[in-house]
């Protein structure tokens, strides 16, 4: 039977996400199957955005970041009478199942169309790395090089300013890219959202670099932490004349999710997109791709959307260690 089978991206883009793209497309065209893409997630799929999806059609776009099918935050998806009107414009286009490349609040959204009867396949794409059941998600390691080539060219020039950096990175409440890109780049100081501190905590640990000789200091901090960039450095300044420290500020922002992937990046999107689509080939669905032990696996949506994935605290005790 030719089935049509539809994608669409939502939420936050993550490079990579157009290599998971060109594979299903391609992977689905040689099953003999009709491709379609789905513009502007969720909101698009609520207002009838599909378009066909030709071999040619995914040329030239894995070297590519973003997502050549655009993505959009959609609220009224989070209300049935949205998730209805999606339903409606899939059975409409006669669109048989959907792929859903995405981070937690996209397969929030796979999860409810699945428990409409609806056959749905995820694929773990977030830089944030938060997704459960998966080691790494798609457009992880491209974020962690932009990030460190950021924190590596922040801390020339500390060291010859003799001064305090303050690097944020983002991840919303989940704390692997301030912590991996914190070790990476031998930052003083790693703060994240799963580890309450205390400014003053981080003022005695600035204290004691220079007293170990260091002449300069890094701090990496995660955007979600109860003191992030913002809030961290108007402590210090309130408490300038007791602390003596003046932080330079660096917020990275959406600067991580753009550029082009890295190879480890287009390789994992290549995988999950063909896994995704070998998934729908064997009548499988209500399930995320993702990557564990060095293979594609797949984990039920309904785990995904009820179980946080816990962050290896371990490597924060290691980074302590190694600052010394």
């Amino acid at each position: 039977m030719r089935k049509r089978i539809g994608i669409l991206t939502s939420g936050g883009d993550a490079p990579g996400m157009n290599a998971a793209i060109r594979a299903a497309v391609r992977m689905g065209i040689n099953e003999g199957w009709e491709m379609y893409g789905v513009r502007h997630g969720y909101q698009g799929l609520i207002h009838g955005e599909i378009i066909p999806l030709g071999a040619r059609d995914v040329g030239g776009i894995i070297e590519c970041g973003g997502t050549m099918l655009h993505t959009a935050r959609c609220p009224e998806f989070e209300k049935h009478e949205g998730r209805l009107k999606a339903l409606y414009t899939l059975r409409e286009n006669r669109i048989d199942a959907l792929i859903i490349i995405g981070g937690n609040g996209s397969q929030s959204g796979s999860y409810e169309l699945s428990r409409m009867d609806y056959p749905v396949v995820g694929v773990a794409s977030t830089i944030d790395n938060d997704l459960y059941g998966c080691d790494i998600t798609i457009g992880v390691h491209t974020a962690l090089n932009t990030a460190l080539e950021a924190i590596d060219k922040l801390r020339v020039t500390a060291s010859s300013t003799d001064r305090v950096f303050l690097v944020e990175v983002m991840g919303r409440e989940y704390g692997y890219l301030a912590l991996i890109s914190g070790i990476a780049g031998g930052a003083e100081a790693i703060i994240i959202p799963e580890v309450e501190i205390d400014p003053e905590d981080i003022a005695s640990e600035l204290y004691s670099a220079y007293k170990r000789g260091k002449s300069h200091a890094m701090v990496v901090v995660a955007e979600g932490a109860q003191y992030n960039a913002e809030g961290l450095a108007k402590y210090f300044q309130d408490h300038h004349e007791r602390l003596g420290f003046e932080l330079r500020v660096t917020r990275l922002g959406h600067v991580q999710r753009g550029g082009d992937p890295v190879v480890f990046d287009r390789l994992l999107g290549t995988r999950l997109g063909a896994h995704a689509l070998e998934c729908l080939k064997n009548n499988k669905s209500g399930i995320l791709v993702g990557y564990r032990g060095g293979k594609e696996v797949t984990i039920p949506l309904s785990d995904v959307v009820n179980n946080r994935r816990e962050l290896e605290l371990d490597l924060l005790k290691l980074a302590g260690v190694l600052a010394k």
